[in-house]
């Protein structure tokens, strides 16, 4: 049901499954390419041992705040484009 209390369509329902699609692929490519580009020191041996391991740590901590925020802020405009979803 939507916000008025009436059931929605089937395009509503598939505009919803695209943009919740949209969101986590693109959320998964932008994490991706943080974390590469963190990681690249690590790939070409510019940095070893203890500094590489906290350096993939960190990588991957910004990764995954990276994904969440995308996800957040696609949904969240789809949200307010779309008020009865």
């Amino acid at each position: 049901m939507n916000g008025t209390g009436t059931r929605r369509t089937q395009a509503e329902r598939d505009a919803t499954t695209v943009e919740i699609g949209y969101a986590l692929l693109t959320g998964a490519l932008q994490a991706g390419v943080a974390f590469a580009l963190l990681g690249m020191p690590v790939l070409y041996d510019r940095v070893t041992g203890v500094a590489a391991d906290r350096l993939l740590a960190a990588a991957g901590a910004v990764a995954a705040v990276v994904f969440l925020v995308r996800v957040v802020r696609v949904l969240t405009r789809f949200r307010q484009r779309d008020p009865d979803a």
